[in-house]
C-alpha cells in the first residue's frame, strides 16, 4: 500500500512492517501506540523503523493512519475525565444545607 510520511510515499505491505520491527526491543510507550505481532511499539518508533527517517520529520498522526490502513491495532492518548471543578465556600455552604424546601 503507498503511503505517504513525511512528504515522501513508501510502498508499505503488513509483512514489510512485521519484517521489520522484527527483533526491536518496543520501547516504553506513553503516548499513542501500534501492537505489532504481540508487542507494544511507540508510534514514533516504529516510524522510525519503517521509513528510516529522523523522529522529528513525521508526525505520529501520519504513521498512525497508514499502520491503521495496513490493519494494525493502533491505540491513541487515552485522555482521562476532567477532575470535577471545586466548589468555592459559598457554593460548598449552599449544598450543604440543600435546596429550598417547596411551600
Amino acid at each position: 500500500m503507498r503511503c505517504v510520511i513525511a512528504r515522501f510515499p513508501f510502498d508499505l505491505t503488513k509483512s514489510g512492517v512485521l519484517a521489520s520491527m522484527k527483533g526491536i526491543k518496543p520501547e516504553q510507550a506513553p503516548g499513542e501506540s501500534v501492537i505489532i505481532g504481540r508487542r507494544t511499539y511507540p508510534v514514533k518508533q516504529v516510524g522510525q523503523i519503517v521509513t528510516r527517517q529522523d523522529r522529528r520529520d513525521f508526525s505520529a498522526g501520519e504513521v498512525l493512519r497508514a499502520m491503521t490502513q495496513l490493519g494494525f491495532t493502533c491505540r491513541g492518548v487515552s485522555h482521562a475525565p476532567a477532575p470535577a471543578r471545586a466548589l468555592n465556600p459559598l457554593q460548598h455552604a449552599s449544598a450543604m444545607l440543600g435546596a429550598p424546601a417547596a411551600a
